[in-house]
């Protein structure tokens, strides 16, 4: 329903080109390269500038995963009750369907009990059939209808009985599908929002860090790329730095290792998807979001491990009994990211971003609208990262 509308994330906002007064000017750098002294620290400013940018948008990748995810689960229970008003369709459809069959059969037969004279119960209860228990109760004992006659209008009874109870709740599912319609619609509008912002936000950084990277070529007497090389390095740095240690969590239970030929399987189809971008609500297979892909690299092994969702998937690897303490992480096993200290709980929404352990420490994931699916560095993400990982493959 809403796959489509994801192309529109393909549209960059445009974004007003406005002078920061923090952003140093080209006078400023030129009066500060004439400094030894007030060059350094012109050129500490600007790579500080350059680290806030990055952490900018950070933080807007952070809100549009946690979006995305409200999206997916949203889009999944609209689902749930769409293929529920499917079935209940057929279903309503043949019992009418039986029911008017059942009613033209009883027309034949009180036809022939008028032609014939008779009118009796049978009749009475046919053209007046909300009172048939009223009938029935006071004329039961004074008549006889037919074994047959009687066999036919309560299959009649039955059908009509059945019918207007699938009527009934079909209109029900159908009241409850625009409901969930108008939900997912609203988290789809506020998905696309974020990641709308997000590409806002990168492109505005790329002209941006331009002038940055001239402005430290000017001061250090260098080239702007030779500049864009080493600010991406300090980058990969910082974040290298921002953490070291692996989340503890204690053993739940015993898991059995990774099945190896299934790990092959799902790390093979996931590398075949790097550089293929992130759009919201994407299972591939010619763009992906994050919860998609695990979805179907593990389907290309032959295995199930949830729905279309980070919770669902976390939710389901809990209820199969696969989770693992994250320091004894295997290749092929699924990493997940949460806003709660809560990570056991069964709610949906909280879990955000997951991505697959390919081994060496590195996780292959679809990551954000600003980048393609990818392989980092797993110590690059460790904020916020659960402290169980889950093994579907065992």
């Amino acid at each position: 329903m809403f796959m489509s509308l994801a192309i529109l994330l393909g549209t960059v906002l445009a974004v007003p080109a406005m002078a920061n007064p923090n952003y140093p000017s080209a006078a400023e750098v030129a009066a500060a390269k004439r400094n030894v002294v007030d060059k350094q620290k012109m050129i500490e400013r600007i790579e500080n500038l350059i680290a806030d940018l990055e952490d900018e948008v950070e933080v807007l990748n952070r809100e549009a995963s946690i979006k995305a995810e409200i999206f997916n689960v949203a889009q999944e229970e609209f689902e749930i009750i769409e293929r529920k008003v499917k079935v209940l369709e057929k279903q309503a459809k043949a019992a009418l369907a039986e029911a008017d069959q059942a009613a033209e059969q009883l027309g034949q037969i009180a036809s022939q009990m008028l032609r014939n004279g008779s009118g009796g119960t049978s009749l009475n209860l046919f053209l007046n059939p909300g009172e048939a228990d009223d009938l029935l109760y006071q004329l039961g004992a004074q008549e006889k209808l037919a074994e047959q006659t009687e066999l036919i209008y309560q299959k009649s009874l039955e059908r009509q009985r059945l019918a207007k109870a699938l009527t009934d709740e079909l209109a029900a599912a159908e009241k409850e599908l625009e409901a969930k319609a108008e939900v997912a619609k609203k988290a789809f509008d506020e998905a696309e929002a974020a990641a709308n912002a997000v590409e806002a936000k990168v492109a505005a950084n790329k002209r941006q860090n331009r002038i940055f990277y001239n402005q430290l070529a000017s001061l250090k007497d260098t080239a702007a790329d030779l500049e864009r090389q080493r600010a991406e390095g300090l980058a990969w740095e910082r974040r290298q730095a921002a953490g070291t240690r692996v989340p503890e969590a204690p053993e739940l239970y015993k898991v059995g290792p990774p099945n190896q030929d299934k790990v092959e399987r799902v790390i093979a189809f996931a590398r075949a998807q790097l550089g293929k971008p992130y759009i919201l609500g994407a299972r591939g297979p010619n763009a992906w979001d994050c919860s998609g892909l695990t979805m179907k690299a593990y389907e290309a092994a032959g295995t199930y491990i949830g729905t279309h969702s980070v919770s669902n998937q976390f939710i389901n690897a809990m209820d199969k009994r696969q989770l693992v303490p994250l320091r004894d992480v295997a290749a092929g096993d699924l990493i997940f990211w949460s806003t709660s200290n809560n990570h056991l709980n069964r709610g949906y929404g909280d879990k955000y971003h997951i991505g697959i352990y390919i081994g060496g420490g590195l996780i292959l994931d679809a990551p954000n609208p600003s980048k393609p699916v990818r392989i980092i560095p797993m110590n690059q993400r460790l904020g916020e990262m659960v402290p169980y990982a889950a093994r579907p493959s065992a």
